[in-house]
């Protein structure tokens, strides 16, 4: 069977090593493999103290990487992009001491940062992202970690949507791949197992939730040939649930979680993680 995972944006945010000790044992308890931490901030929760932690527990770790306004690598000035390098570098170091093959996210702009191109402009700033992610991506490499590039809908971001312009913008890059969110491809996508095919090979990670960005399987996703195009595609890491708590407010204003999406939080993750495990 897959490992399967959840984010701690289900219930907090910013995590910290409170919540991740209180979490933890919770999550393991229910029997999920794999528990995904964002690195809101670097020091937000110390990354050694966790993989112990994870250890004692059974669990495996998973990295996010959180781009807010000012984390830019396109259409930024210099200062920005350097900080912004700093930041992901920091995320690479994060990942490989808790153990984590993978740090995935929009590692491109900030959540929510839209603007229109012209074919050349796109162009231009494709050009600007492979150049300023390329540095990244060789520490990533000789750290030992790939970078999954996430696309967003189309509400999120103006740069990558698609598998397939994701593709092609990392396109021959080293320590890198993409991560597929069933949440964004269910907006941006016309054939999602397709597309899902289309990444064989390329897949790093995958973050599952329902349709609204609830529990998964309560919802008019195609389950069945989502998990068999990802077994198409090759693809043998985690389904990690990635949903988000109406009960913070920093957090629900930026994932626009107006409304509870589950009878409670322990719900989504266990109900979640009952339906994945039945496919």
């Amino acid at each position: 069977m897959r490992r399967i995972g959840v984010n701690t944006w289900v219930w907090t945010s910013p995590l910290d090593d409170g919540a991740l000790r209180e979490l933890a044992p919770k999550v393991a308890g229910w029997g999920f493999d794999t528990i995904e931490m964002p690195v809101e901030n670097p020091g937000d929760w110390a990354p050694d103290t966790a993989r112990a932690l994870l250890a004692d527990l059974g669990l495996v770790a998973s990295v996010v990487l959180v781009m807010p306004p000012g984390r830019e690598l396109v259409r930024a000035d210099a200062g920005t992009v350097t900080s912004t390098q700093d930041y992901l570098r920091s995320c690479v170091d994060v990942a490989a001491q808790v153990g984590s093959p993978v740090v995935a996210g929009p590692a491109y702009t900030s959540v929510g940062r839209t603007w229109r191109a012209t074919e050349a402009g796109r162009a231009q700033d494709i050009a600007q992202l492979r150049d300023n992610l390329a540095p990244v991506l060789e520490y990533a490499r000789q750290a030992g970690v790939t970078v999954a590039v996430e696309p967003l809908n189309r509400y999120e971001t103006s740069l990558l949507n698609t598998v397939e312009q994701t593709l092609a913008a990392l396109d021959g890059l080293p320590a890198c791949g993409v991560a597929l969110d069933f949440y964004h491809q269910n907006i941006e996508e016309t054939d999602i197992p397709a597309a899902i095919r289309s990444a064989t090979g390329r897949i790093a990670h995958v973050q599952v939730c329902a349709n609204d960005r609830g529990t998964p399987g309560r919802d008019h996703l195609d389950w069945p040939a989502l998990l068999a195009a990802l077994d198409d595609a090759g693809y043998d890491g985690p389904l990690c649930i990635e949903s988000f708590t109406a009960h913070n407010a920093s957090i629900a204003t930026a994932a626009s979680i107006w409304r509870p999406l589950a009878t409670s939080q322990d719900d989504l993750a266990a109900d979640g993680l009952a339906f994945l495990k039945s496919l």
